[in-house]
């Protein structure tokens, strides 16, 4: 009976660890937020918290491992979750990334959740996955499948790989594709002077190229490639700088340590906010990824009209047109992304049009106020069917 009475329904965000609401999902929060919806999230705890607190999120602290295998800790995770839906009656359940979205979405069943929805970022297997464990991630994913009301993908080939392998019913699943603030990341926002006091504040020369990576400290992403590459690189172009942007992710078992590497022309910054200003200091951007759902750095990158290297991965090649709006090479493979950065450098007229190129394919495509506008019609559709 208490549904009727709401204006607008109460809803719950679950996700594995707080930097995923606050640097991917903080939008999607301030929008239901605005709308009327009340918005609360469940999430492990960690230092951004509290600053969603202040922006007037509810926050229910609940660890939840980003490792797949935990079972005695996932357990405990599904019992809390459980029990704190049975406790608020939400209306709504939105579930994110891979662990999330089976803890969630089972807990959410058991409790009796009206409408249950997952987003597919990215799923765990790809093409080199071994079968056995290919097949073992499928299986998990049908399960959470299984209790879905409704099923955004981000990535068009993980909806087309999911209806391959029967993980979710396709009448209840669509893709909406992804987005980001692409007025915030724009370069004509900031003057020179801007520009050159950022990289005054980093003591960097204003005259030298400057090469950036935004991503977690793992090697997943890339990194010990990229660091091999920019060895070689850096003997052509001695003073190019490579700035690297992205939190240590200690959870995972290729977790790197920045001490490892440190060098005069390597930075690291650790975790930031200010992305779109030290996007502006950049000259290439590079995410040498093995695995990526739709990757947020990258559309930034392209709407701040920087050049993109990326891997051709499932995600990474659906963001960046090859040879137009950057490169796409081989993942794992040092010598290519070394030939291309060079290449880049070589020829900063090209990467200059690649920049624009960019920015033009992000304002027709990564425009995150036309996902948020899929996002409500969809859900204004199950509100009436469900409540």
């Amino acid at each position: 009976m208490e549904n009727k009475t709401r204006s607008k329904p109460k809803m719950c965000f679950v996700v594995a660890v707080d930097v995923t609401l606050k640097f991917l999902l903080i939008s999607e929060l301030k929008f239901f937020k605005n709308k009327g919806y009340e918005v609360s999230v469940i999430c492990s705890p960690g230092s951004w918290i509290e600053n969603l607190r202040k922006e007037g999120i509810e926050v229910k602290e609940i660890t939840i491992k980003r490792k797949m295998f935990t079972p005695i800790s996932d357990l405990v995770s599904l019992i809390q979750i459980f029990l704190y839906f049975k406790k608020e009656k939400f209306d709504m359940v939105m579930t994110f990334t891979p662990k999330p979205g089976l803890l969630g979405q089972l807990a959410a069943k058991m409790a009796g959740v009206p409408i249950i929805i997952n987003t597919i970022f990215g799923y765990y297997f790809h093409q080199h996955t071994p079968l056995i464990k290919k097949a073992l991630f499928i299986f998990i994913e049908r399960v959470a499948g299984w209790c879905s009301s409704w099923v955004f993908f981000r990535n068009k080939e993980d909806f087309e790989t999911a209806k391959k392998e029967h993980i979710i019913d396709p009448h209840v699943a669509e893709y909406i594709g992804d987005g980001i603030d692409i007025a915030k990341f724009n370069r004509t926002r900031f003057s020179e002077e801007f520009i050159n006091e950022k990289k005054k504040d980093l003591q960097i020369n204003l005259k030298i190229p400057v090469i950036g990576i935004v991503a977690r400290l793992v090697k997943e992403k890339g990194y010990m490639e990229l660091f091999e590459a920019f060895k070689k690189v850096a003997l052509q172009f001695p003073d190019t700088v490579l700035l690297v942007i992205g939190p240590a992710d200690l959870q995972k078992k290729d977790s790197i340590n920045p001490n490892t590497f440190l060098q005069k022309n390597i930075i690291f910054l650790g975790e930031r906010t200010d992305v779109a200003e030290l996007d502006l200091i950049m000259d290439i951007f590079v995410l040498p990824s093995y695995r990526e759902g739709f990757p947020h750095s990258v559309m930034e990158a392209s709407a701040m009209a920087l050049p993109v290297i990326t891997t051709n991965v499932r995600g990474c090649r659906d963001a960046v047109k090859h040879h137009i709006t950057g490169l796409i090479i081989p993942p794992k493979n040092a010598e290519e992304l070394e030939k291309a950065i060079i290449y880049l450098l070589s020829n900063p007229s090209i990467a200059k049009n690649m920049g624009l190129a960019g920015r033009k394919a992000a304002e027709e495509n990564f425009d995150k106020n036309t996902l948020l506008q899929k996002m409500e019609e969809r859900m204004e559709v199950l509100i009436k069917a469900k409540l």
